[in-house]
């Protein structure tokens, strides 16, 4: 893919007879190439993290942070909307009837086209009407398209977990009298834990998604959208493919991070080991 650059390098160079070694060479160690290599890729995420203050703006720690902060406050959103639309769905036949159509219709609506707004009317909502400063009004409105991303995934998952239980377990509570509360925190919730937690490890890295795609359509200056979006604007392959990589890093440490706390509820529970 750098080769077509490369040879117009030499024919406007007007340098001939290049052998393929040195052809090969050079076309790995472009400064802007089409499709960056592997070691530019990681001597920019080395140069990015390593060599530069982790509080400086050309620090990819920086962005990462930026964009965490947008990712955790949405899926923590998220998670909380989600449960919540899962237990009303699984207690109230109406309110399945009714929402649950809604809620799978909601993920049809590309979310490209609607950061945009979302980030505009809610960033001017939270600066206007509430009077929130500039930082954290532009993180809320980073947040809500997080959680709208990371709800649905946490929605779907609960209601089968929560209707994982079977038939004669639910007869089991009946003959002990057990009320409503007792029979959904007694059996329907932990049985809710696997699909829960699954739903948990597929929702964060939506917010994430949905947390760089808030970055894009307003031009922001911090957050891994933002680098991605300088990157283009300036034609840095280098450096878009680095906070790809970066980006890649944060999700995979979030999916981690979800999944030592399954492994921790799962102990207090007293679970068996997976």
């Amino acid at each position: 893919m750098n080769a077509q650059w490369q040879n117009d390098v030499y024919r406007r160079g007007d340098i001939a007879n290049v052998s393929a070694t040195q052809f090969v060479l050079d076309t790995w160690n472009q400064e802007k190439p089409v499709l960056p290599t592997a070691h530019q890729v990681f001597g920019e995420l080395w140069n990015a993290t390593v060599l530069v203050a982790p509080n400086k703006p050309r620090s990819l720690v920086f962005h990462a942070w930026v964009t965490f902060s947008a990712t955790a406050l949405g899926f923590l959103m998220g998670s909380v909307l989600g449960i919540g639309l899962a237990v009303l769905i699984v207690h109230n036949e109406a309110i399945n009837r009714s929402l649950m159509p809604w809620i799978v219709a909601s993920q049809t609506i590309p979310i490209l086209a609607l950061a945009p707004l979302i980030v505009v009317i809610g960033f001017n909502i939270f600066t206007g009407t509430f009077g929130i400063p500039t930082d954290p009004a532009r993180l809320m409105s980073k947040a809500i398209i997080s959680a709208y991303l990371s709800f649905f995934p946490v929605a779907v998952g609960m209601v089968k977990g929560l209707r994982s239980p079977e038939a004669i377990q639910l007869d089991l509570m009946h003959t002990y009298n057990a009320s409503p509360s007792q029979t959904f925190w007694k059996l329907r919730w932990p049985a809710a834990m696997p699909f829960l937690f699954a739903s948990l490890k597929v929702g964060v890295a939506a917010s994430l998604v949905g947390a760089i795609v808030g970055e894009l359509p307003t031009g922001a200056v911090a957050g891994l959208g933002a680098r991605l979006l300088a990157g283009s604007y300036y034609s840095q392959t280098v450096q878009i493919w680095a906070a790809l990589f970066a980006a890649s890093i944060l999700a995979a440490l979030l999916v981690i991070a979800v999944g030592v706390v399954e492994r921790l509820v799962n102990r207090s529970m007293g679970a068996r080991p997976a």
